[in-house]
């Protein structure tokens, strides 16, 4: 085989980007070492953090709507709901022991750091009262009296007023065996972000110190949900320590050489080191979604380092010494390597474009990520190798395979024959059309009941399950907000459109119930009349209505008077529900809109899920299309040839495709947790292309048909992406043992995009290239 002879010039005549790096080794390496031991000093600080904000769409019309009322809609935000339940079957909450504990559970949960105090709702809370209607009108109080003291008669008179109160279903359950303690929450903390896993913990806490054989504890919303999977995502350090091995074993079975197997791996945790520590200088930390990226830095680290050593190892082989072989790998790879890297950071940077900060910090992390591996496995490696070198052990092998014939690359090469190269295009084409027509389903957001971020089996789940089959309102909530002029929240006009609107939703397919003042207005009017039901309509005489709104609960208006919440309660927040519920209020509003009342999306957790899968929505087509268009720019300006673009990008797009049909298939929707995969693993596979290509066309330059090209591709670079696909595929597959399900479904997503685009590189490149590059025997 022909060198070329490029790699054979003197060191003086070597690129500059090399003589740059190898001719001051020692400076180079010192440097190295300093900010190694600086970055990781400041990586040990990086702490797991989360916020509710991070985690919306700030810029999205449902959510500044309800940020710019968020103080007039307490406990419709960010809150956690506390259940108390009795164990015995045969018991009920009307005992002194429960409502003793109750009241334990209520003082603990209202002095926790950042609990919104005097929000905060329960049995025991003065704001809970019961009214009823009598002869001489309407009576009330609060539903724990002062004279409450735990006595037979005085539970008799406590469970009148539960039964009086209206709460049934909402703060307590519809079988009488559990109440809820509503906590709404601020976002700081003595001017710091509240920290959502000390929160959850001091939540488990209460549940261990309140739960025996005779109650239970009981909780969910969105602080607890978070700090289960700060818990859980914080497990990723065993799964990194668990790829850490697998990657070495087989390393080592690649090359048989202790130093060759070694060497990558810790460059590559040198990669992760940096990562962590500029990110903790820029003032970043890692929330839940962006816990995984140091592994897929560390993943795509191993991808370039394999390269990088199986380069040297078939320098060394043609008798080259350490730091020749080094600088000929280095030369061979260093245009392809950092072309691959800044497609990856570049790719990753497309996220940005989706206005959720948590994606966004996401992007910057991977893009970081890849940025420092070419220091360190494109530079650092090297350097480190010219010192090193390869094991005898390696070289020999190394030799051996390079002069016997493989059968199995020879076998491989005819993917580029004119008897093969159309049946591979024709299976593309079909395996394309499978994948459309597979994906035509794929939903934006969640498809499962409870949080679909963890396993359905989970103590979060199986909490939330308790709460939905218990309690006649859903905890999946959406409020429509109305407004209207100030003071004008009485006016007949304003209610009855709300009437209106609560009817129609009432009636809407996923709507379990509603609650607003012009229903509540109604059951007051009604009172006023003896409880009449004839009665229960709203009346256009305005001191009527002035009398009947003064007796609203909290909440339920504000001071201003110029806000009436419509609070639906869901049966779910599954993608369909929410999009058929959010057009039929917005239809509602285009037909109903006017000076008296405005109706406006959307508060609650299930509108401010809504926003989350709109902005999602918007996103993902032009973020999947910038990313690609990014990836064929860059090497289009690279290699200067079309043809490299349709030969590189072509088998990435079917593997989109196909990933795409592969969550439809498995019910996985596309929202935050998911979301990034797509760019992520476009911008991993892109790699694989790069060096393959890349090789190809130097073997090309140098005279060989196209088969014996590729043969020999298959043989240097095509077994190192080979290696490097499987090993990686593998370490992430073991994510799906994860605890957190979307760390799970990350895995199987990240270890099928791992493999197809390696086999797109193998498989569909050279059928490409047969038709699409010059074959210098036919010339």
């Amino acid at each position: 085989m022909n060198k070329n002879t490029s790699l054979n010039k003197p060191n003086s005549q070597a690129p500059w980007i090399e003589n740059l790096f190898f001719n001051f080794r020692p400076l180079w390496l010192i440097f190295f070492l300093i900010m190694t031991v600086f970055l990781g000093s400041q990586a040990i600080k990086v702490q797991p953090e989360a916020s509710f904000e991070k985690l919306i769409p700030l810029s999205h019309p449902y959510i500044e709507n309800f940020m710019e009322r968020q103080d007039d809609l307490q406990g419709l935000g960010n809150a956690v709901r506390i259940v108390v339940s009795v164990k015995d079957e045969d018991e009920d909450i009307f005992t002194a022991d429960y409502m003793q504990r109750l009241q334990k559970v209520y003082d603990e949960v209202r002095f926790l750091p950042g609990v919104d105090q005097a929000a905060v709702r329960s049995l025991w809370d003065p704001a809970v009262r019961w009214t009823q209607v009598t002869e001489e009108g309407f009576e009330g109080g609060t539903v724990i009296p002062d004279t409450y003291d735990g006595s037979p008669a005085s539970l008799e008179v406590l469970r009148e007023n539960v039964l009086k109160s209206g709460q049934v279903g909402i703060l307590i359950a519809n079988n009488f065996r559990s109440t809820i303690v509503l906590a709404p929450l601020v976002e700081q903390v003595d001017g710091e972000p509240l920290d959502y896993q000390a929160f959850s913990h001091a939540l488990e806490d209460i549940r261990e110190q309140f739960s025996d054989e005779n109650f239970d504890i009981k909780i969910i919303g969105f602080a607890k949900l978070v700090g289960d999977l700060i818990d859980g995502a914080t497990q990723v350090a065993f799964f990194f320590l668990v790829a850490l091995a697998i990657t070495f074993v087989l390393l080592f079975l690649y090359s048989r050489c202790f130093k060759s197997s070694i060497i990558p791996l810790a460059c590559s945790v040198v990669a992760v080191i940096w990562q962590l520590g500029l990110l903790k200088l820029m003032g970043y930390g890692l929330d839940p979604y962006s816990m995984l990226v140091p592994f897929l830095v560390f993943a795509i680290a191993v991808s370039h380092g394999v390269q990088v050593i199986n380069a040297t190892a078939i320098e060394a082989s043609h008798g080259h010494d350490r730091i020749t072989a080094a600088r000929l790998a280095f030369r061979s790879l260093y245009v392809a390597g950092i072309l691959a890297l800044v497609s990856d950071a570049i790719g990753f940077t497309t996220l940005l474009f989706i206005d959720i900060q948590v994606i966004q910090e996401l992007a910057i992390a991977a893009a970081l990520g890849v940025a420092v591996i070419i220091l360190t496995n494109l530079i650092l490696l090297p350097l480190v190798m010219s010192y090193l070198g390869v094991g005898k052990t390696s070289v020999i092998r190394a030799e051996r395979k390079r002069q016997e014939v493989s059968p199995v690359w020879h076998k491989l090469s005819f993917f580029t024959h004119a008897k093969v190269a159309p049946w591979s295009l024709l299976a593309a084409v079909l395996l394309g059309v499978a994948g459309i027509i597979g994906s035509a389903n794929l939903q934006i957001g969640d498809l499962d009941e409870g949080a679909p971020e963890l396993r359905p089996d989970s103590r979060y789940n199986l909490d939330n399950a308790y709460v939905t089959r218990n309690y006649a309102t859903s905890a999946d909530v959406l409020v429509v907000m109305v407004e209207t002029p100030e003071q004008g929240c009485v006016a007949y006009e304003a209610l009855e459109a709300v009437d209106r609107l609560e009817w129609q939703m009432r009636n809407l397919d996923g709507v379990q119930g509603s609650m607003s003042p012009a229903y509540v207005t109604k059951r007051v009017i009604a009172g006023f009349n003896e409880g009449n039901l004839k009665w229960e309509a709203l009346s256009r005489n305005q001191f009527i209505l002035n009398q009947a709104m003064s007796n609203l609960p909290a909440g339920m208006v504000n001071n201003r008077c110029d806000l009436l919440p419509v609070i639906l309660y869901l049966e779910d927040h599954k993608a369909d529900t929410l999009v058929r519920v959010t057009r039929e209020v917005e239809a509602f509003a285009a037909e109903n809109n006017s000076e008296h009342a405005q109706f406006l999306l959307a508060a609650g957790s299930a509108g401010i899920e809504a926003a989350t899968n709109e902005e999602i929505a918007r996103a993902q087509t032009f973020m999947l299309i910038f990313v690609y268009a990014v990836v064929a720019s860059l090497v289009l300006i690279t290699f200067r040839s079309w043809r490299a673009v349709v030969c590189i990008v072509a088998p990435l797009a079917l593997t989109s495709i196909l990933c795409q049909a592969l969550m439809a298939q498995l019910g996985i929707g596309v929202k935050v947790a998911t979301l990034p995969v797509i760019a992520l693993g476009v911008g991993i596979g892109v790699d694989y292309g790069i060096y393959i290509y890349s090789r190809l066309r130097q073997y090309l330059r140098e005279g060989e048909n196209l088969q014996d090209a590729y043969y020999h591709t298959l043989r240097s670079t095509g077994k190192a992406v080979s290696f490097t696909g499987l090993t990686l595929a593998i370490g992430v597959g073991t994510w799906v043992f994860s605890p957190i399900k979307f760390q799970a479904d990350m895995g199987i997503l990240l270890t099928f995009m791992f493999l197809w685009n390696m086999v797109g590189a193998l498989w569909l490149l050279p059928a490409f290239a047969r038709y699409l590059l010059k074959d210098p025997s036919k010339a």
